[in-house]
């Protein structure tokens, strides 16, 4: 038995030959009610150079809080480009029920798959201003000084959303064992 990683364990280099028809940048048909939003940013590197290989996964609910609905898929995937910047469009996600019941604030699941990983990176979306997030446990678990690393902020026009994943270093998002 071999231990050596093997071209399906990473994504790496891969990724721009032959996955590009993966691609889902627009998770929300025109049909799915709910506020739109446009989510942009870049994946930087520890050295604070842009990923360029890098695909961010995305998951979430609609407006409602609900998953796996009749004509809203919630899924998507984006790669970045040679500035590492990424961007998609959607909607605002609804509330939907952690363990125990209790509502989550709105938030967007992302995994971020790229060379050098044999396992995925695990973070979340959450939005700014939002009322709910000081009720969320997962964010309570993100220690005070961390959270920001987690929030979309908004630039420019209403639904424009900026938010970076930095890799390493000072400003490193929140990742999670999962």
């Amino acid at each position: 038995m071999s231990l050596h990683a093997t071209t399906s364990q990473t994504v790496g280099p891969y990724l721009h030959i032959g996955m590009t028809w993966l691609i889902i940048d627009k998770l929300a048909p025109r049909k799915v009610a709910g506020e739109r939003i446009s989510i942009a940013g870049r994946v930087i590197d520890g050295d604070g150079k842009p990923v360029t290989d890098a695909l961010l996964e995305i998951w979430q609910a609609d407006a409602r809080g609900n998953y796996g609905k009749p004509g809203f898929r919630g899924f998507g995937r984006v790669a970045t480009d040679a500035k590492g910047a990424f961007k998609f469009t959607t909607i605002k996600p609804g509330r939907v029920a952690g363990p125990g019941g209790q509502l989550q604030a709105p938030h967007i699941a992302v995994n971020i798959f790229m060379r050098g990983l044999l396992k995925q990176l695990v973070t979340r979306i959450y939005f700014a201003d939002d009322p709910a997030n000081a009720e969320d446990k997962v964010l309570e678990l993100v220690p005070a000084q961390r959270r920001a690393t987690l929030i979309a902020r908004q630039v420019g026009k209403r639904g424009a959303l900026q938010w970076d994943v930095i890799l390493q270093g000072r400003d490193e998002t929140v990742f999670f064992d999962c």
